[in-house]
């Protein structure tokens, strides 16, 4: 398909206030993130939300990214879809989440600056990108101070270049894509599955189905020492949607609560909330992953005036009692 070339000053004439009956087209919307998303936007006055479902558009393939454009003629794109999950999923797929997170990104950056009419391009980065051995908290400028853990490094890097395509599309085409790291999250309506959810889901199931068993224990993941930052994902998309309304820079903003908490201390706490009254037994021949995650979110207090406001204690209660009424 040939280029459609927009030059910087008409990519820079779109630039302007986002407005309610604009026409944002969410990826990943009918997701976990994405239906906070979509209830923040309804309550704010937003009308006009298009959500492309994965049998419609398969955006790995270019030539679906380019017909959802085409189909939908989007004034602002979030792209908040991925493919991705816990350590064991990583472990298993890194060809995969590689390749899909690549090429989704790829073609719906390429075809925002083609369509000459996108005010505004979201990308939903990772936690996942930063290094390694990131000191903590972890600041924006240290994203490139390393490699990502080994466990979810393709995923990681994957992320991490539709950063560096969309500065280089901002100072060539003048299209204006943000980047956000939001921090894990979690909240009702979380993946749940056993091998591909992330660990608080992960955890509420376990513990919940050994409760209800009668089970005495439970098998835990690794030692416990690593640490995590999590975000409740209402909070997520209160952070996303200010950030596609006032945000300008095409430096990425970090989206976390600022609370860091060992795995081990993140365990007891879901069984307690869950009522789960057996022994923890950790198997250290499974991977803790990164070794710590907490994040500095200075920058989006300062652009954004936003901070997370659900405490780790709420949120787990209000996941657990999600889960208990709404498990299959």
């Amino acid at each position: 398909m040939p280029a459609l070339w927009v030059d910087c000053h008409s990519a820079e004439s779109v630039r302007m206030r986002i407005l309610k009956e604009d026409r944002i087209v969410i990826t990943g919307g009918a997701g976990f993130l994405g239906s906070f998303v979509i209830e923040q936007l309804k309550q704010r006055g937003y009308t006009n939300i298009v959500v492309p479902r994965r049998r419609d558009y398969d955006l790995t393939h270019e030539a679906d990214a380019a017909r959802l454009y085409t189909d939908t003629q989007p004034d602002v794109v979030m792209h908040l879809a991925a493919e991705v999950g816990g350590i064991g999923a990583n472990r298993d797929n890194p060809g995969r989440f590689f390749f899909a997170n690549m090429a989704m990104g790829l073609h719906l950056i390429e075809y925002a600056r083609q369509s000459g009419r996108v005010k505004k391009f979201v990308q939903v980065g990772t936690i996942c990108a930063y290094p390694k051995f990131t000191p903590v908290p972890f600041k924006e400028q240290d994203i490139w101070n390393g490699y990502p853990e080994e466990t979810n490094a393709p995923y990681g890097v994957a992320k991490k270049a539709l950063l560096v395509m969309l500065q280089s599309y901002r100072q060539q085409y003048g299209l204006n894509g943000i980047y956000l790291l939001p921090v894990n999250l979690y909240g009702p309506r979380d993946n749940f599955d056993p091998h591909s959810s992330h660990v608080i889901p992960a955890l509420i199931r376990k513990c919940v189905e050994a409760r209800d068993r009668g089970d005495d224990r439970i098998i835990a993941w690794g030692t416990g020492s690593a640490s995590r930052e999590f975000l409740h994902a209402r909070d997520c998309a209160d952070g996303l949607i200010r950030a596609m309304e006032t945000y300008e820079s095409d430096e990425p903003m970090n989206l976390g609560s600022g609370r860091e908490i060992t795995i081990k201390d993140l365990t007891e706490l879901v069984a307690d909330r869950s009522g789960f009254k057996g022994r923890i037994e950790w198997d250290a021949t499974k991977p803790d992953g990164q070794p710590r995650r907490c994040l500095d979110v200075t920058r989006a207090r300062q652009n954004l005036g936003w901070s997370a406001q659900t405490t780790l204690e709420d949120g787990l209660s209000e996941t657990i009692h999600w889960y208990q009424h709404n498990q299959k």
